[in-house]
């Protein structure tokens, strides 16, 4: 999200270099500090850093494990479980918070706000299994694909975590669901979807 609203801060690719960046400008070059966030020893995070190792990914045999299971917790009903995330996607997540600065962030989201409705950013959601609105049973096809206000963008520049960014693109899919009148009913706790299919375009 952060690398769509803020182009020229695209995180580094290498899981080399994001460790490097993540212990240098989020945990004060503190390698202990870093370990201790993500669960990890002192050890491993000193080998993502040198690149002997990687960070792990969710494996195809988890991701399949997590799609069955979402699976059968529709056909019950339930509401589905988020993705698992991994220590690669909290660091790609925090490489590229490492790059943004509180004050340029505020910048942006002021920027955001001028445009009013139309802020020319617009947010993909994905279907996949993960897609569901409270209260019906019907399955998605396709993507949701939203077009964000200037105080929507503003906000998820602001945003400081996923319940922000949550609470935001619930608030957007309402809107869409509701056509932008606001008399269909929907607001932003009916949804439920994976933030990780989910991105700004």
């Amino acid at each position: 999200m952060r690398e769509a609203l803020f182009p020229s801060r695209k995180a580094p690719v290498h899981a080399t270099t994001q460790a490097g960046q993540v212990r240098d400008k989020m945990f004060g070059g503190s390698t202990k500090a870093m370990a201790a966030a993500y669960g990890v020893s002192q050890r491993t995070v000193e080998r993502w850093i040198d690149g002997t190792r990687t960070p792990p990914q969710l494996s195809r045999a988890a991701e399949k494990r997590w799609e069955k299971e979402n699976a059968a917790r529709r056909r019950r009903g339930q509401a589905p479980l988020p993705r698992p995330t991994t220590s690669a996607d909290k660091l790609a997540t925090d490489a590229v918070r490492a790059q943004t600065t509180e004050r340029g962030r505020e910048r942006k989201a002021r920027q955001l706000e001028q445009r009013g409705t139309v802020s020319g950013i617009g947010a993909r959601v994905g279907r996949a299994t993960t897609f569901e609105i409270r209260g019906s049973d019907a399955i998605r096809t396709r993507d949701v694909h939203l077009n964000l206000s200037g105080q929507q963008a503003a906000a998820l520049a602001r945003a400081q975590n996923e319940d922000e960014v949550r609470a935001v693109i619930g608030q957007a899919l309402a809107d869409y669901f509701n056509g932008g009148s606001g008399y269909g009913g929907f607001s932003p706790q009916d949804f439920e979807y994976d933030t990780n299919d989910f991105d700004l375009n």
